[in-house]
Order: C-alpha cells, then sequence, then structure tokens
C-alpha cells in the first residue's frame, strides 16, 4: 500500500473538475488534507461535498485533474485497496444489519485474513476506545441506541487502522446530546490516532468544534479554505452569511 511522508499530504485535489451529463458539478477544486489534520467540508445540499469524497475512494474519476491519495494518482491505484485504505462512518453507522456488532467491527481485519486472536482483541479495544461495553459484540443492530450504532459504525471505519477517514454527515441523525456526546468523542479519539480526516457537514456549530480547517463549498466550487479560528474572522459574503445564521440560532444551553 502507497504511504505518504511527513511532507505529503494524505489526500490532495489538484484543479480538479467532475461534469456528468453536461453539467459541471465541481470546477478547478484543490483541496489537500495531511495525516493528523481534520478537514471540514461545509455546504449546503448540491454544493459538491459528496461528489468530493465519491472523487477520493474512486466511485468517480475527475474530468479534469487528479486526485492524490497517499501520493498515488486515484487512477493508479486499485480500487479494492484503495477503498480499504480508506475508513467509512456515515449516518446511523451503515452497519449490517445481520451480522453482531463484533462482524461488523472486524468485517474487513476478517477480509485482510488477520488471526482470529488479532481480531477478537481488535475489537475489544476499538469497543472500549468508543466508549462500549465488551458484552455488547454479541448484539444486533436493532438492539442498540441510535448513539451506539453510531459508535459502532466508527469502531468498524477504525478497524483495520486506516490512514484516511471519511465521514458523510456521520451524526446528522443523532438526538443533540447524544450528537454533542460523538462530537467529543471523536474529536478526544482523532487527537490520539492522528488521522487524516474529511468530515462533511451542514452544521457550523459542528464544523468549528472539529475542524483544524473547514472549506466552505458552493456550487462546485472552493469558495475559502481556512483554518476554523480564520474561518470566523473571514469578511467572505457567504463566510458572513452563515456566520450570521449560525449566530442566530438559539444557545444551546
Amino acid at each position: 500500500m502507497p504511504t505518504t511522508t511527513n511532507h505529503e499530504a494524505a489526500i490532495q485535489f489538484d484543479r480538479v473538475s467532475f461534469r456528468l451529463n453536461g453539467r459541471t458539478l465541481l470546477q478547478d477544486l484543490d483541496l489537500s488534507v495531511k495525516q493528523g489534520e481534520t478537514l471540514v467540508l461545509l455546504g449546503r445540499s448540491g454544493s459538491g461535498k459528496t461528489t468530493t469524497l465519491r472523487l477520493i475512494n474512486r466511485l468517480l474519476l475527475p474530468t479534469e485533474g487528479e486526485v492524490r491519495v497517499q501520493g498515488v494518482p486515484t487512477t493508479q491505484w486499485d480500487a479494492i485497496r484503495l477503498r480499504r485504505s480508506i475508513g467509512y462512518v456515515i449516518q446511523d453507522g451503515g452497519l449490517f444489519p445481520h451480522f453482531t456488532v463484533e462482524r461488523n467491527i472486524a468485517l474487513v481485519p476478517r477480509i485482510e485474513n488477520w488471526p482470529p486472536e488479532r481480531v477478537r482483541a481488535r475489537v475489544r479495544e476499538l469497543l472500549a476506545a468508543v466508549g462500549l461495553n465488551v458484552e455488547l459484540a454479541s448484539r444486533y443492530p436493532a438492539e442498540l441506541s441510535g448513539g451506539q450504532r453510531q459508535r459502532v459504525g466508527v469502531a468498524r471505519a477504525l478497524a483495520a487502522d486506516p490512514p484516511i477517514l471519511i465521514l458523510d454527515e456521520a451524526f446528522g441523525a443523532l438526538d443533540p446530546i447524544t450528537r454533542s456526546e460523538m462530537q467529543k468523542e471523536f474529536r478526544a479519539l482523532q487527537q490520539r490516532m492522528q488521522k487524516a480526516v474529511i468530515f462533511v457537514t451542514h452544521d457550523l456549530r459542528e464544523a468549528l468544534l472539529l475542524a483544524d480547517r473547514i472549506a466552505l463549498l458552493e456550487d462546485g466550487r472552493r469558495i475559502v479554505d481556512l483554518p476554523a479560528a480564520g474561518f470566523v474572522r473571514s469578511q467572505h459574503p457567504l463566510v458572513r452569511a452563515y456566520m450570521e445564521a449560525f449566530s442566530a440560532l438559539p444557545d444551546p444551553r
């Protein structure tokens, strides 16, 4: 598997455009994510966030430009190897309902032919890391709460220790208290594990909590790409519109 150096971005978009059926979904997109960094993609529906994610795991190929993962263009990766090097977390965990918690978490390590005892140890380790009791390992997703399913989804994404994590509106379906807990737990996990993370959200509060950098997309273009603190201070009109909408929300306390 290709590996990145300390000076090389784990994910790099170099003037990437993507068109489908005559419609431009992304235009001249430049983005990079270093190992240990969390980039939040913020934007309205249709802004290009999901298309960006699909270009990373080679579900789509650029019409123009180049996407590189671990320094290698996605066009040169074996698609299966590429996807196994990326951990994914989606709403409600995306778990297989007919698999137990243990079998869900162990999916990729078993595909990679890890020894059974190593797999069991990894499942126990990750259940503890995401704040779940090991006794839940034998349960099925339908027997779990929404927050528990989401924690299992995070554990499954981390199971084979991928260098890259992608979270697509991962906590959006949770109730406010559980969502806040998951955000804090994920931030603590990232500080320990130092993955290259792309986190997609519509929620500015979530973006500011989790991001090292925020890239705001609109109509397939990158509007700004700034450190979280710099985003708050930006005078770009669209950023100001987001900040004003955020400040108009009631205080969650």
